[in-house]
């Protein structure tokens, strides 16, 4: 998968801005590429895990296709852990057809990785900024 690099700063930026709560949202793109980031609230308010309010993420996935892109990722920030999906990542990985991606703010500097989840399976995917 590819970001566009002003993707990329967004979503790092929105998850330092949250922090120490998590941050999520939808990526979407034509293809492989993700030209925009769609920040929703995380209603569980937590720094371990998020949810996305139900009728945020249906007006969110209508202007999505309203736009003509479709949802090529989930996106969420690991505030205090690694950037790799956890146990209630993969178990609410219900969508095999869409990318994982987290950002980590753990280092010194973010890391952001992409994952591909299917049937409990993790699969690191190749991530370039563009």
């Amino acid at each position: 998968m590819e970001i566009e690099r002003k993707v990329y700063i967004q979503i790092v930026e929105e998850a330092k801005a949250h922090s120490p709560l998590e941050c999520c949202g939808y990526l979407a793109g034509v293809g492989t590429t993700v030209s925009r980031a769609y920040p929703m609230n995380n209603i569980d308010q937590s720094r371990e895990h998020f949810s996305f309010d139900p009728a945020e993420q249906f007006t969110t996935v209508k202007r999505i296709r309203k736009e003509n892109l479709k949802v090529l990722a989930v996106y969420h920030s690991h505030p205090e852990t690694p950037a790799r999906p956890s146990g209630e990542d993969i178990r609410l990985a219900f969508d095999p057809d869409i990318s994982h991606v987290i950002v980590s703010l753990i280092g010194e500097q973010p890391a952001v990785r992409s994952f591909q989840i299917r049937n409990g399976l993790v699969k690191l995917e190749e991530l370039t900024i563009v």
